[in-house]
């Protein structure tokens, strides 16, 4: 007998590639893959992968995903497994074409991952993200109904792309339990690229409504700061750093306002950093 949440999750999929006006679908094949590649290379502004490990990842079994309008490449995700006893995925890198921002391909691609993954036996995806970047946050968080996990002080290093400038790359680690009800509503059809796990207006969900224990802000344009003021950007990395950083390690569940920023919730007194 199918598996009801397997099912509803590919049903999910394809209401979200239809609302955004695209085709998701893996990608392997060697000249597709280079132009997987070259997306991530215009998004970053330097290689992020190669063709070959595309290629690799692809006939390992991996997830390698690609969103396509009238044939054309707009955004692409790639994830490799976790190791086998988690049954969990880890999905590295994604990006959509400049341009087409907004229109849902994003979401698409997140939740034709969860139906490929849920489809393979996996339970969770986990995926690392700028926690200055609020519209990553927003997406991650109140949009896909993923829960912050972990904060990874400079996780890659110094990187220097057309994103991160040379910054330290702190990352938070999101982890997206793919048969949570918050999860499958997020994804559910009719909310599509559009409210996701909260409303239009970025407002959080109904237990981010609770007044919480603490509110961390965030910049509204952490990208432009880099560029205009990098002392100013690196000053507000050391501030999310050792603000975010402790809550998390605690154990503090971490929602996400557009308004306020990041809100912790369930910590007690004596746990607070």
């Amino acid at each position: 007998m199918s598996d009801p949440v397997v099912v509803q999750a590919a049903r999910a999929a394809d209401a979200a590639a239809r609302a955004a006006g695209v085709a998701v679908r893996e990608v392997s094949e060697v000249g597709e893959l280079a132009v997987v590649g070259d997306l991530f290379t215009d998004v970053w502004g330097k290689p992020e992968v190669t063709t070959e490990l595309l290629r690799a990842f692809s006939k390992t079994g991996s997830y390698v995903g690609g969103a396509f309008r009238d044939g054309a490449l707009v955004g692409a995700c790639v994830a490799f497994h976790a190791a086998p006893q988690q049954r969990s995925l880890h999905s590295h890198v994604a990006a959509v074409t400049p341009g087409t921002g907004g229109r849902g391909v994003g979401f698409a691609l997140k939740v034709h991952q969860r139906a490929w993954a849920l489809a393979v036996g996996l339970d969770e995806i986990a995926w690392t993200y700028d926690p200055l970047i609020a519209r990553n946050a927003h997406f991650n968080i109140t949009k896909l109904a993923a829960r912050p996990a972990e904060y990874l002080p400079n996780f890659y290093g110094r990187v220097s792309d057309a994103i991160n400038g040379g910054e330290d790359s702190d990352r938070v680690l999101v982890r997206w339990d793919l048969r949570a009800s918050e999860v499958a509503a997020a994804c559910a059809p009719g909310r599509a690229g559009g409210s996701g796990h909260a409303g239009d207006s970025g407002r959080a969900d109904a237990a981010d409504a609770v007044d919480p224990t603490a509110v961390v802000p965030v910049p509204p344009d952490i990208e432009g700061l880099r560029a205009a003021d990098p002392a100013a950007a690196h000053a507000w990395r050391l501030r999310m750093r050792e603000s975010l950083g402790p809550y998390l390690a605690a154990g503090a569940t971490v929602g996400y306002d557009r308004e306020r920023g990041y809100l912790i919730h369930h910590q007690t007194e004596g746990d607070r950093p």
